[in-house]
Parts: C-alpha cells; structure tokens; sequence
C-alpha cells in the first residue's frame, strides 16, 4: 500500500509543477507579445518623425511629390 501512496502524491506534484510551467509560459507568452506590440508602435513612431525630418519643407528643392512635406514638388520646389 505504501508504494501506491508513494506513486499518487508523485503524481500530484508532477501535476502540480505541470500546472504551475503552464502558467509561467503563458504569462511568458503574453509579456512577449506586449513587449513585441510596444516595440512595434515605437518604431512607427519613429519612422514617421525620420521621414518628416527629411521631407522638405516648402521652397526646398525636391525631384517628386514625395520628397515634400505638403506631398506637392512644382517645378522642382516644394510647395
């Protein structure tokens, strides 16, 4: 009998560590996937304050629309 008992509170632990590694990757997986959406809209952030940067701004010398601020390039010039 003492070996049965032996085997069920070994089972009980491992499905109690079994139940508490679930829980640690899922918090795991959920710190991941904020820190990934966090990182994304930085980026974004980041891209869009790079790009007005080096747009230019009206009278500056530009080849196309999208090199001008206003998105308007007329005769070479931003306007």
């Amino acid at each position: 009998m003492k070996k049965g008992q032996l085997s069920a509170e070994m089972l009980i632990l491992i499905v109690v560590i079994l139940a508490i590694l679930a829980i640690v990757a899922t918090q795991l997986l959920n710190t991941a996937q904020k820190s990934s959406e966090k990182i994304e809209s930085q980026s974004t952030a980041i891209l869009e304050k790079t790009e007005k940067a080096v747009k230019g701004k009206e009278g500056s010398f530009c080849v196309n629309d999208d090199e001008c601020l206003s998105g308007s390039c007329i005769d070479n010039t931003c306007s």
